[in-house]
């Protein structure tokens, strides 16, 4: 049976045992909400280190594990809602090609990035546009509908067939950008 671990009891040599004991855990635990595995070892530092500062402030009846998961989790989200600007290599042209020139492999980059723009050319007019202003310029949905005089369903439904276009197009790509991301 394993025993019951609460704030006030955590000494220095019991935090560091809390710490070697979870923290892979908690970070895979992590990565399934963002992705990053760079990201997840910070946020799980921070939830430690503000257990450890806080750990007198802190409800001393409720389990500490419970408290690690329930921070990581709501640490990702704020993480997820902070980074929220579409980041991915497939459309983030700039960061693309600095990546593969840093890499020595420009060639496959520049390629792709030639892909890109002519999938992103045969998007429909205002789909490009509302995919664009959203996913190029980091709008949010309700500040795209704003500017464009449209609803916030029909931004979603233009940003959803967008990303099934480019999708489709852009599939025989998709090794080479899965190759230059795990390259990173």
């Amino acid at each position: 049976m394993q025993e019951k671990v609460t704030y006030r009891c955590l000494d220095k040599d019991a935090f560091e045992k809390l710490f070697k004991g979870h923290f892979l855990h908690l970070c895979n635990f992590a990565v399934g909400y963002t992705g990053d595995m760079e990201a997840c070892r910070e946020i799980v530092q921070e939830v430690f280190l503000n257990l450890w500062q806080n750990r007198e402030n802190i409800d001393p009846e409720k389990p500490v594990k419970s408290y690690l998961f329930t921070s990581v989790k709501n640490r990702c989200l704020n993480h997820i809602r902070d980074n929220k600007k579409f980041r991915s290599s497939l459309l983030d042209l700039d960061v693309l090609e600095n990546d593969s020139a840093e890499a020595g492999d420009a060639f496959p980059a520049l390629e792709l990035q030639d892909q890109i723009r002519k999938a992103l050319d045969k998007l429909p007019e205002k789909c490009r546009e509302v995919f664009e202003l959203n996913r190029v310029s980091g709008m949010k949905y309700k500040e795209v509908s704003e500017k464009l005089g449209i609803s916030v369903k029909t931004v979603e439904a233009q940003i959803s067939k967008a990303l099934r276009i480019l999708r489709e197009e852009l599939k025989d790509y998709m090794v080479v950008l899965l190759m230059m991301t795990l390259g990173s």
